[in-house]
């Protein structure tokens, strides 16, 4: 009687990793989370302890780990080769034998939108990135570049641009506005000083300035003209990622997923953006993501296993 094969999919992300195993049918089998795998957060030692966790749960999901033919790691930061060579070590370190693809997380979360590997997703989460494919194969990828020179309509951005409405009210460069009462709360401060302490304390990480993104709903509900404008500015750094993307692949009239905290959760943002979006491509159709990107990561899994002789 032949063995069951089974794919595998790992979404890396910046707190834990998200796995998803199917059948060679398709079937989703058994879905789990472990520790994350993302060498800018986690030590070596750490991210091998997960892996090894991972591998073993997988093995007893596919009743021997030599039954999963085909493994699929989306994580940040692949365009870096060591970062795909330290993964595949520790992989293989951890007992895994078969076959395995290593590749940047917004293509897993492409594929687990759409359920197939063309469409277009604009992610909007901590930081911003658009990505594209055509069936004829060809991509276009706009922004993902960091937070440092990138990361235009992100959670960061907002983040920091909550902050500067902060201390720009506090000179009187801008009207007074409610987001100086809502960032004091949230961050339990109270001065322009104490901004200025938190924003360039060393051990500050973009996370942390990201987090203050949920303050500009609160903010916009409340008819704050600063927030609104904020909202409106982070529409269309948003706008402009998908824009190159639909012209250079001919996708004007494609499927568009939207992902990512910021798009998902702050209404404001979202109908700003769809409105802009209506107003340039009035046939393109937004939809919310299938499924998620370690279930694309098992699906981009399964479509290699089953491409073998």
């Amino acid at each position: 009687m032949r063995t069951m094969k089974y794919a595998a999919g790992l979404d890396g992300g910046g707190t834990k990793t998200a796995v998803t195993i199917v059948d060679e049918n398709g079937r989703a089998v058994k879905t789990f989370a472990s520790g994350a795998i993302n060498y800018n957060g986690q030590d070596e030692e750490s991210v091998g302890a997960s892996l090894r966790e991972m591998m073993e749960t997988i093995g007893a999901a596919c009743g021997g780990l030599e039954n999963c033919g085909e493994l699929c790691v989306g994580a940040a930061g692949v365009s870096n080769p060591s970062v795909v060579g330290r993964l595949t070590g520790q992989i293989r370190d951890a007992g895994y034998p078969g076959g395995l693809h290593i590749t940047g997380d917004h293509e897993t979360a492409l594929y687990g939108a759409h359920q197939k590997n063309c469409g277009m997703i604009l992610i909007a989460g901590t930081g911003s990135i658009g990505l594209g494919k055509n069936e004829a194969g060809q991509s276009h990828r706009t922004g993902g570049f960091g937070h440092l020179i990138d990361d235009e309509g992100s959670g960061y951005a907002i983040g920091r641009d909550l902050l500067a409405a902060v201390v720009q009210a506090h000179d009187g460069r801008i009207p007074d506005t409610i987001i100086k009462e809502l960032v004091y709360g949230q961050l339990g401060i109270g001065t322009v000083q104490d901004i200025v302490g938190f924003v360039y304390d060393k051990s500050r990480n973009k996370k942390e300035i990201a987090a203050l993104a949920p303050v500009l709903s609160e903010a916009c509900a409340a008819g704050d003209e600063a927030a609104l404008d904020i909202a409106d500015s982070c529409a269309s750094s948003l706008l402009k990622l998908v824009i190159p993307v639909a012209e250079t692949l001919s996708l004007q009239e494609g499927s568009l997923a939207m992902a990512g905290s910021v798009l998902l959760k702050n209404g404001f943002v979202r109908t700003k953006f769809q409105e802009k979006l209506r107003a340039r491509y009035p046939k393109m159709e937004c939809i919310t993501p299938k499924s998620d990107a370690s279930t694309g990561a098992a699906l981009m899994a399964l479509e290699r296993m089953r491409s073998k002789p």
